[in-house]
């Protein structure tokens, strides 16, 4: 009888235990990761970048908490965790954009923050995310100035900066033995304008040395009307214009410039043109030279995680994806593996911030457009290769394909882990290895 109570001790206990067990993984299971996700949902550079950016980012969520993402993106969610997702919309200015960043954080308790197109946004919140020590991915924004300028911990980029885009062009140009004896420039008169144009400028003297500076441009953001630029681009035309304009004030631009013959005077290169073709479609002119600040959408490389990525948005968007969804892909999987990376030296635990950060920093993962290396600003900047091309309408599939593309390998168009931008195009561009 002693026995026999004594297994039935045992066995109660075991099943405790069990039972236990089961709900601890099944509390596990259904812990989450809740992620901030800003981008422009109205205003002029919605439709052209952030809703593509956003509905990239929906897709690849659902894909992630499905376990549909290919290897070695296919555990479920963040590492078994569900991800939910909170979307903010970036217009409305930095000030609020700064407080739309700590009600993500203090209010909806987001575990991380991917966000933010507008170069000076990001020069607004970075700081404040690393004084409030709280994990963040820069998708997009091109200012270089944001790792040259001052080092953080909790702040990321897993985007090459604008000086690949710019230098690229000069390089592509110089490829191509286009004639440049004169530069016009046209760009937006606050940081992402300004670094654009220097960088240019600066490459420009590298390559071509005996080109002279024309009209230098600088319209508002979101100004829409550019009769005024237009016809001081006519007046005084030049080999080449430059321009980084971007979104609908790009889009105005060319359906404004077009029509006035700007085009036909000048060759016009963009530095981050590539999201503006399908919405322009034939209104946009053959022979246009752009870069797409990245190896992104019809330069994208033929792999297989590319082909994936490509076909899900198309079929689902029934469009190509362009610029903006490729960005936001390639943030959410280096978060992805990161969480993951994060949570196995921490005995699958869900990671803090500082183990995140950690399991970020200097890291590398296979994107949609390639590699992503976290090289620069001390393992928190990346750099990626790229890919400039020239405009060219297909009628039969009715959409602008690029042809005449060429690739630039990463150390060829980004500054190395050790200098500035500005004196790295001045060097000569020291140590690029194209």
């Amino acid at each position: 009888m002693r026995r026999n109570k004594l297994l039935v001790k045992l066995s109660a206990v075991a099943a405790a235990m069990v039972l236990g067990t089961g709900l601890s993984t099944q509390v596990q299971a259904q812990e989450t990761f809740k992620v901030g996700i800003v981008s422009f949902l109205s205003g002029q550079a919605a439709d052209s970048f952030g809703i593509p950016a956003v509905n990239g980012a929906k897709l690849l969520v659902e894909a992630f908490n499905n376990g549909q993402a290919p290897a070695p993106y296919n555990t479920k969610g963040f590492g078994g965790m569900r991800i939910e997702a909170v979307y903010v919309d970036e217009a409305g200015g930095a000030t609020k954009q700064v407080q739309e960043l700590r009600n993500l954080y203090d209010r909806e308790k987001v575990d991380a923050v991917v966000g933010y197109v507008g170069s000076g946004d990001c020069l607004a919140v970075a700081p404040v995310a690393e004084e409030m020590k709280r994990f963040l991915i820069l998708y997009d924004c091109g200012t270089p100035r944001i790792f040259e300028e001052r080092d953080y911990s909790y702040v990321f980029r897993t985007a090459a900066h604008a000086a690949m885009d710019n230098v690229s062009l000069g390089r592509y140009l110089k490829a191509k033995n286009a004639k440049v004896e004169t530069i016009n420039y046209i760009n937006q008169d606050y940081a992402w304008g300004h670094d654009s144009l220097k960088d240019f400028q600066l490459t420009a003297e590298q390559l071509f040395p005996q080109a002279k500076t024309g009209q230098d441009l600088r319209p508002k953001f979101g100004a829409g009307q550019y009769g005024t630029e237009i016809s001081s681009l006519l007046s005084s035309p030049a080999s080449v214009t430059h321009s980084s304009l971007w979104g609908g004030d790009l889009q105005s631009f060319i359906l404004q410039a077009g029509p006035r013959g700007v085009m036909r005077r000048s060759q016009l290169v963009l530095s981050a043109g590539d999201h503006v073709l399908p919405g322009l479609g034939d209104k946009m002119p053959d022979g246009v030279i752009l870069g797409a600040r990245g190896a992104y959408g019809l330069m994208s490389p033929d792999t297989p995680l590319n082909r994936w990525w490509f076909k899900l948005y198309e079929d689902r968007e029934k469009v190509i994806p362009v610029q903006a969804p490729y960005r936001m892909a390639q943030g959410l999987l280096g978060l992805k593996l990161a969480v993951e990376k994060a949570m196995a030296a921490n005995g699958g635990k869900k990671p803090n911030q500082e183990q995140l950060a950690a399991a970020l920093r200097g890291s590398s993962w296979e994107s949609p457009a390639g590699m992503i290396r976290m090289v620069n600003g001390k393992g928190q900047q990346a750099i990626q290769d790229t890919a400039i091309g020239t405009t060219k309408y297909n009628p039969e599939k009715k959409r602008v394909d690029l042809v005449d593309i060429m690739r630039f390998p990463a150390e060829c168009v980004n500054p190395p882990a050790d200098m500035k931008t500005e004196d790295w195009i001045k060097s000569g561009f020291k140590g690029a290895k194209c």
